[in-house]
């Protein structure tokens, strides 16, 4: 087991469940991770998750100013010190906020080397060193994945990209993160285009891109099956940004490459609040979209600020917003090998260590309260049953006959004029659902 000098959250108690009422800031009031909730604990539906990349090389810089956050890790002069020193920091996280899993990219918890093959030594390093400090440790993988938008080789894409080295450079380096998952036991991979897009049409092969897309994707089944991953294989639905069109754009759009290049039974998606918002979808939508196709696997849960147009991947806070999330993760048949992962970051003049736990704790206890919100209006029955009865007479023989394809366009018409059918409209009683959404909440 490695052994650590103390990191800047070692001096903070576990956080614990202290109920609805407690005045403690370093407690949680909704999220009692053993409650029993539709059957089972409340920790396994949510399964929440601390993102690296966010929690410990957040340097609080954006496109108009420089890094205000400063950690030990990022002062040290050798990378690979700098890089365990980070790990040991993650972990004392982990081990005060009680969460049972964590996500990563390649680059997060390792520097990128002078070239590939430095690169995946210190990958595989670092995986070692992550994998021993797991065994004293209560927390697990939910997903690994790769950085392979960052760096100025893919300022044109991964898998897309006009150069095939880059093509070959990606792959290389996803199979060896997909070792890597495997290693630590991860739950689930996952692939997000950040770069899989184009800026003008002028200077792109629109189908030779999507080919070289589908392509990659199949090789990443591929290695799936022939290394005995057992976890699913997540793709990313991330519009607008960085480029001005990405080929991931939305659930709808990611469902329709999956099926044209046959891995619709391979791959599920994982869905993030923000990207659904910069897609012009609610939260809900999208993953009420997943679970219709099949396609529900993980979320990522944070929040975006309406009044800009980037992903500003704000900690939660809304909890009508969230409860009617976790309402369409319960229709949907819940997250499987999926999470909640907290792709979410302080805000750049949240600068102390206290700051990253409180953001976790406010946002975690969001996700619980909205939870069992949802699960009190599932229970209830009420809205489920608003929902039958809307579309009861689709249960009736002849209604079904028209949506088996037992009757022609010509055939429904003739009858509908027998009929001389004169339907009548009906109330959607949508005011009265909300209400009794909202009244959920108090």
């Amino acid at each position: 087991m490695p052994t650590s000098a103390p990191s800047i959250f070692s001096s903070f108690d576990v956080v614990h469940y202290e109920g609805p009422d407690t005045q403690n800031s370093l407690a949680y009031r909704w999220y009692d991770a053993d409650r029993i909730v539709l059957g089972k604990p409340l920790q396994e539906h949510l399964r929440p998750a601390i993102a690296y990349w966010h929690s410990l090389a957040l340097t609080g810089a954006d496109p108009f100013g420089s890094a205000t956050i400063d950690r030990p890790w990022m002062r040290e002069q050798d990378a690979m010190t700098g890089a365990r020193m980070k790990a040991d920091a993650a972990f004392d996280l982990f081990r005060v906020l009680g969460v049972p899993f964590f996500t990563f990219h390649d680059r997060d918890i390792t520097p990128e080397g002078a070239d590939l093959n430095s690169g995946l030594k210190n990958l595989h390093e670092m995986a070692d060193y992550l994998e021993e400090k797991m065994q004293g440790a209560s927390v697990g993988v939910l997903w690994g994945t790769a950085n392979t938008f960052a760096h100025p080789r893919f300022m044109a894409g991964a898998a897309t990209n006009p150069d095939p080295e880059v093509f070959a450079f990606s792959a290389t380096t996803v199979k060896h993160c997909m070792d890597v998952t495997k290693q630590l036991n991860g739950q689930n991979y996952v692939l997000w285009g950040g770069r899989e897009g184009y800026d003008t049409l002028l200077n792109t092969s629109l189908r030779r891109e999507l080919d070289q897309l589908g392509r990659f994707l199949n090789l990443v089944v591929e290695h799936k099956h022939k290394i005995g991953f057992r976890g699913a294989i997540l793709m990313e639905p991330k519009p607008k940004e960085p480029t001005k069109h990405q080929y991931d754009f939305d659930v709808a759009t990611v469902y329709a490459f999956l099926q044209h290049y046959g891995l619709e039974h391979e791959v599920k998606l994982n869905i993030e609040a923000n990207h659904a918002t910069l897609a012009g979808h609610s939260f809900e939508h999208e993953i009420s979209m997943a679970a219709t196709f099949g396609l529900l696997g993980s979320l990522d849960i944070n929040r975006g600020d309406l009044l800009l147009g980037w992903d500003t991947d704000q900690f939660p806070n809304n909890l009508l917003d969230t409860t009617l999330a976790m309402y369409e993760v319960i229709r949907g048949g819940g997250l499987g090998t999926g999470g909640l992962n907290f792709d979410a970051k302080i805000r750049r003049q949240s600068i102390e260590s206290e700051d990253l736990i409180h953001a976790h704790i406010g946002g975690i206890d969001l996700c619980a309260r909205a939870f069992l919100n949802a699960a009190k209006l599932v229970e209830g029955k009420q809205l489920p049953e608003v929902v039958e009865q809307r579309y009861a007479n689709w249960n009736e023989e002849y209604a079904q006959s028209m949506l088996r394809g037992n009757l022609s366009l010509e055939a429904i018409a003739a009858d509908a004029e027998k009929k001389n059918l004169n339907p009548k409209p009906r109330s959607g009683r949508q005011e009265w659902i909300e209400n009794l959404v909202t009244r959920s909440l108090f």
